[in-house]
């Protein structure tokens, strides 16, 4: 029988033994063992043709993507730009924009039935119809403002406030009055009117467009004088929105003036007189002008006496003085067929009830 370890053919033939004598005949050279050395793959070369796990965008596609994160910023940018704007925009704001309307001018010399009553500016008033009239600035009261359909309460306010600033500088500053000054009332009017103001305080004319005193209360300095600075006033202030953006103002106020000659002697010389000037005026305020606290001037309707209704008051105011007398004559003659600018011929009667009592 054959031992454990052996075939059973029994132990090849010239390989007594078996086992590790097996091998013995195998002799490795030196020149197969250094060309025998071992060799350690890289990662890649040993992931072979298997895919990558992460691969890089093509070059088309990283463009396409900065394209939309730029669409992206600019679309937040914009956002935050419009909600920064609606912030702080003004809810009654309109990009509307209108030039202003030249100013139209009424003016009427209002004349006396008999000689004008002088006396003391104190005796004047308390005998006139001006009596209970308040002083100054504190005769032109603001009604109560209140918001509108497109106009918040404290722009009607502005609208107020500016008419009245106009009144007070037009119509009640010495310096307007009798000084020649004009500036006061200037800085108070729309830019757009501020041509035909000039010319007119240039060049004053009856032409319904160019008189000074459509704009202003002037008097001429070298022949009259305010006897009493404190001038008499009483009125009303309407307002009402003509638009959805634009307010309008209409003001009515009597305003009373005692005056005195200047350059005369004699008896009666430093006797004063009332003169009486009404102004019915029409402003419109766009949004720009309640932003810059100014005001377009749209027409203007005055009454004026006692004076001549042959005086030309484009100018200057000509007041009758005490004891003086309107001239038979009436208003300047007009000629309906002549050409160039043409003149206003209107005129009225002094009523006795609007001249102090004896």
């Amino acid at each position: 029988m054959a031992g454990r370890g052996d075939p059973p053919e029994g132990t090849p033939e010239g390989l007594p033994g078996g086992g590790e004598d097996e091998y013995r005949s195998v002799v490795f050279d030196e020149s197969f063992v250094r060309a025998a050395r071992l060799q350690e793959f890289s990662a890649q070369e040993r992931m072979g043709e298997h895919a990558r796990a992460v691969r890089s965008l093509p070059a088309w596609s990283r463009r396409t993507g900065s394209k939309q994160v730029l669409v992206l910023v600019m679309l937040v940018a914009l956002a935050f730009g419009t909600a920064i704007y609606l912030g702080i925009r003004n809810p009654y704001q309109s990009l509307a924009v209108k030039q202003a309307e030249p100013l139209r001018i009424t003016m009427i010399p209002l004349a006396p039935q008999g000689p004008v009553p002088g006396g003391t500016p104190t005796d004047l008033y308390a005998h006139s119809p001006a009596a209970n009239f308040r002083i100054g600035a504190s005769g032109i009261n603001l009604p109560g403002a209140r918001r509108t359909k497109n106009f918040s309460e404290s722009q009607v306010m502005t609208a107020l406030t500016t008419a009245k600033d106009y009144l007070v500088e037009s119509s009640l500053d010495p310096e307007v009055l009798t000084g020649g000054a004009v500036r006061p009332v200037r800085v108070l009017l729309d830019p757009d009117q501020l041509e035909q103001f000039d010319r007119s305080m240039a060049t004053p004319a009856a032409d319904g467009r160019h008189a000074a005193t459509g704009w202003l209360v002037r008097f001429d300095a070298a022949k009259v004088a305010l006897a009493d600075s404190q001038v008499r006033v009483q009125g009303t202030l309407r307002f009402a929105e003509a638009g959805p953006d634009a307010l309008e103002v209409t003001s009515d106020h009597t305003f009373a003036y005692a005056l005195r000659p200047v350059g005369v002697r004699g008896p009666g010389a430093d006797q004063a007189s009332l003169f009486t000037v009404r102004r019915e005026l029409h402003f419109r305020f766009d949004r720009d002008d309640l932003h810059q606290h100014r005001a377009e001037l749209l027409v203007s309707y005055v009454q004026a006496g006692p004076q001549a209704c042959s005086a030309d008051a484009s100018g200057t105011l000509r007041p009758l003085l005490a004891g003086e007398r309107a001239t038979a004559e009436g208003p300047a003659g007009t000629d309906p067929y002549a050409t160039g600018q043409a003149t206003a011929a209107l005129c009225g009667s002094l009523s006795p009830g609007a001249q102090p009592s004896p």
